[in-house]
């Protein structure tokens, strides 16, 4: 037999590669579970005493009193605990290598899906705060920032395409104000430099997506005969406009808030979620008007000058005024203490429970897009849980299970103390594939590591 591996020998190995891979995230993105006897809230039907959770391949299959699980499935014995939707983060940027691509005010083209890093200790220790799902976003240095991510937290599974919540919409970040003024206006002397320009770089961009739009139109139509230029920029934009993206955007204050509003309205675009949006109060009935929804800190407001005019009663004065509201971290330290944020809202506000808890699972949900699986405990949703020892609410609460897609991904009494993810030391690497796709390929021939890092040694003591 030919020992030397050939073409065909390398796609098989690929292909084999490949649905190994597969297999591994589909094992690894499903379970089977019976949680027993706990206190379930539901956010959606109310809560529900002494009741079990049947889970299936995932998915949430009952909710009702002494159910039955098959032979083999785990049974978690949830009484005297609290059961509640996996928590939900509107606002991250955990789990990803990369936040800001400040090369240029609008990046539209740039992905943050595209550099998510398995190995950040941070994804572990949000599920340590309950939270299931959060979204990896791009950062607040252009006015039209890179695409953003809703990522699930199975922490443990390398394959960053595996932390990819799949059919969650696409989602796109923007920001107002001081961040991408002072990034290109002040730091490169371009547009944006005010407030205005910050504008102008919206209704620009708009106007040269929808002469794209309307170019690559008229050549599907035949009515002319050559493909303008792709540009994946343009794309992003004219899918903006069509409404395959949903705006997240980095706001503060009132105006600008209104500004955004006013543009949307002028290109048709109606889906926006308005982040931080310290001064949403000021403006809530606009927003409701409009549709658009809100994701707001609980008491963070004057690490700047633009976020001084804030109040911990924003949270409870959009929810009132029917603006769809959560509360986010944007934090990589906050985000295990969202169900505390929530509470908040209590003091400040006096949200009722359902209302308060769904700031940070429902809510969020909806505002992602992805409210028809997670974000209640409903039969057919996807099986993102967690167990507290206490009312969520309570200032005692502490999250004992968290469970994504009916595996659970963080158990407080049993998780290994140190739980960061590294390359084993002591593992062997396999040489025998490099060693048989050598003969085939001659690109470094005659070249080995000794003598390559030989040579670069006897450079650098002679000066070459």
């Amino acid at each position: 037999m030919d020992p030397t591996f050939n073409i065909m020998d390398k796609k098989l190995y690929l292909v084999a590669s490949l649905l190994i891979a597969m297999a591994s995230s589909a094992l690894a993105q499903q379970g089977n579970l019976l949680i027993k006897g706990g206190t379930v809230i539901t956010i959606t039907q109310g809560v529900k005493e002494n009741t079990d959770v049947l889970i299936m391949d995932g998915k949430i299959a009952e909710i009702g009193k002494d159910l039955k699980a098959t032979a083999g499935t785990r049974v978690i014995d949830a009484t005297g605990q609290f059961v509640m939707p996996g928590i939900i983060d509107a606002h991250s940027h955990i789990g990803i290598d990369a936040v800001n691509e400040g090369t240029h005010p609008v990046t539209a083209e740039v992905n943050v899906g595209e550099a998510i890093d398995p190995f950040d200790i941070a994804i572990y220790r949000a599920l340590a705060g309950g939270v299931t799902i959060s979204h990896a976003m791009h950062g607040s240095a252009n006015a039209i920032g890179g695409q953003c991510q809703t990522i699930k937290h199975r922490y443990g599974v390398l394959d960053p395409e595996a932390y990819k919540m799949q059919g969650a919409p696409r989602t796109i970040k923007f920001a107002l104000g001081e961040n991408p003024i002072r990034v290109h206006g002040e730091g490169q002397g371009i547009v944006p430099r005010t407030r205005m320009g910050v504008e102008q770089v919206f209704r620009s961009s708009f106007s040269e997506a929808k002469v794209y739009k309307k170019n690559w139109e008229d050549f599907r139509k035949g009515l002319t005969r050559l493909a303008p230029e792709y540009n994946l920029r343009m794309e992003t934009l004219a899918d903006i406009l069509d409404g395959k993206i949903l705006i997240h955007c980095h706001s503060y204050r009132a105006d600008e808030i209104l500004m955004l509003m006013n543009v949307l309205r002028d290109f048709g675009v109606k889906k926006i979620c308005f982040q931080h949006v310290n001064e949403g109060f000021k403006v809530a009935p606009e927003l409701a008007a409009f549709g658009a929804s809100a994701s707001v800190f609980a008491d963070w407001w004057a690490y700047k000058f633009e976020v001084y005019y804030s109040t911990a009663y924003n949270a409870a004065i959009l929810t009132k005024n029917g603006v769809v509201t959560s509360i986010n971290s944007d934090s990589d330290e906050l985000i295990r203490h969202l169900y505390h944020e929530a509470a908040k809202t209590q003091r400040y506000g006096g949200l009722n429970d359902d209302e308060a808890l769904r700031l940070i699972t429902l809510n969020p949900a909806i505002q992602l897009g992805i409210d028809h699986r997670v974000g209640s405990i409903e039969k057919g949703k996807d099986a993102d849980l967690v167990i507290f020892n206490a009312h969520p609410l309570s200032i005692y609460a502490i999250p004992q299970l968290t469970i994504v897609d009916g595996i659970v991904y963080f158990d407080r009494n049993n998780d290994k103390a140190d739980m960061r993810l590294e390359i084993d030391p002591e593992e062997k690497f396999d040489f025998k594939y490099y060693e048989r796709w050598k003969e085939k390929d001659n690109c470094m021939q005659d070249v080995t590591e000794t003598l390559f890092f030989g040579q670069q040694y006897h450079n650098s003591l002679h000066g070459h």
